[in-house]
């Protein structure tokens, strides 16, 4: 099962006890995966459709708890491993519920109405976690955190988005919306901001899971960035070192070392001795020994020298 799937099977076990929060999450659910569609009578009856067998179960036992009615299920494959859901409400049990979860007809759509819903559905913050879950479990995805960070629910009506968008952003979540072919994306694509998700749909195990890739993935990351950095300060000390041993060579080679005052011969002799030393080990095997800052202005000095024998030397 995908990390998505997990997820979505943790919220699915969970129902509110309350009963405002259970019509808040109905309210999602059908906003986000239902629509209104004209039966032979020529009545507005409400479709819901889905792919996932843990998500009808719940759908049934929400609108039984709830409203005491058993909506009608059919079911059609649509490939070799997938089936599709689709539960239906008759004329009266539509009305009843369109009412009570503060949802009305869109404008209508090749496929029937879809479904606008009202805020006065998610007053409260109990209820503004149910709506965000109801709304994840059905049209929503979340990526494995060990490839990326990505959380995401597909919405048809762009009102709905927004509601949403409202409602992520009452839990300091900054969600954004975009436009993607026939529909709009409510998305969150930074990983505390999607632990915080997480925590506000009360999916705590794949909270933990997620929290856990995510630490794992930071802490490599400073590591890598730790050992990238020692890497070019080492690079970068050996290109000086070697530069250095190139100038008092050339010295070496052109006047004799000889001719170097005291405190140069000594520091382009140790440096040829030890050309893989850094500044402070020079400087502590200087007689007195000299910090880092005395052996760098050594060292510049027999670079100058350097470039002033090979520019007299043209």
């Amino acid at each position: 099962m995908s990390f998505s799937g997990e997820v979505k099977k943790e919220l699915c076990e969970q129902i509110s006890p309350a009963r405002h929060c259970k019509l808040a999450e109905i309210s999602a659910i059908i906003a986000f995966c239902g629509k209104l569609v004209v039966d032979k009578d020529q009545t507005l009856i409400l479709k819901l459709q889905t792919e996932s067998t843990i998500l009808t179960k719940k759908i049934f036992l929400l609108l039984k708890q709830v409203f005491r009615v058993s909506a009608e299920l059919t079911t059609r494959a649509i490939s070799a491993k997938k089936n599709l859901y689709e539960l239906t409400l008759s004329a009266e049990e539509t009305g009843l519920v369109l009412a009570a979860c503060k949802l009305s007809a869109a404008e209508e759509e090749k496929n029937g109405y879809p479904l606008k819903v009202e805020s006065t559905i998610v007053t409260k913050s109990c209820c503004r976690r149910s709506f965000i879950r109801g709304a994840f479990l059905a049209a929503g995805s979340l990526s494995n955190p060990n490839k990326a960070y990505h959380f995401e629910i597909v919405v048809g009506q762009e009102k709905n988005g927004e509601l949403l968008c409202e409602v992520m952003r009452s839990f300091d979540i900054d969600a954004k919306m975009i436009a993607r072919k026939y529909h709009h994306v409510v998305y969150v694509k930074e990983g505390a901001q999607i632990v915080d998700l997480l925590n506000v749909m009360e999916a705590h195990v794949a909270l933990m899971e997620f929290e856990n890739v995510r630490i794992l993935k930071d802490m490599r990351n400073t590591i890598n960035r730790k050992v990238n950095c020692e890497a070019a300060n080492i690079n970068k000390t050996v290109k000086a070192a070697s530069r250095q041993v190139e100038d008092i060579l050339y010295i070496r080679d052109k006047v004799g070392l000889a001719t170097l005052a005291e405190g140069l011969e000594e520091i382009a002799l140790l440096r040829i001795e030890y050309p893989e030393a850094s500044l402070k080990e020079l400087g502590e095997m200087l007689s007195p020994p000299v910090g880092k800052s005395g052996v760098n202005h050594r060292l510049k000095k027999l670079c100058e020298i350097a470039e002033g024998l090979r520019t007299s030397s043209i």
